[in-house]
């Protein structure tokens, strides 16, 4: 149970920092199709929009905590758990941490 609870959070982390991401369209894109009659007419001329993608910075850690874990009787455990930081493009062209 403790496998797929950290597999849950890793992978909902990993979501998590796929959605954070910031785009921003840098270039319009053009296309020009070559045009045929029966002959060639016109050259084609394509040209690309460009993109700047940031990702966020993700930090994982661990972090002791202490846990009500049921047994055949009741006890407290203390077990490491999964710390996850995310900074979005946008906070980290603010300078600001998230933590």
């Amino acid at each position: 149970m403790f496998k797929t609870t950290v597999t849950a959070a890793l992978v909902g982390a990993a979501m998590l920092g796929l959605s954070a991401c910031d785009v921003k369209k840098t270039q319009e894109g053009n296309v020009n199709l070559p045009k045929y009659d029966v002959q060639k007419t016109q050259e084609g001329n394509v040209s690309l929009p460009k993109y700047d993608v940031k990702g966020p910075d993700v930090q994982v850690s661990k972090e002791e905590k202490t846990v009500t874990v049921p047994t055949v009787k009741t006890e407290e455990k203390t077990i490491t758990v999964p710390n996850v930081n995310v900074t979005t493009a946008k906070e980290k062209e603010q300078g600001g941490d998230k933590k």
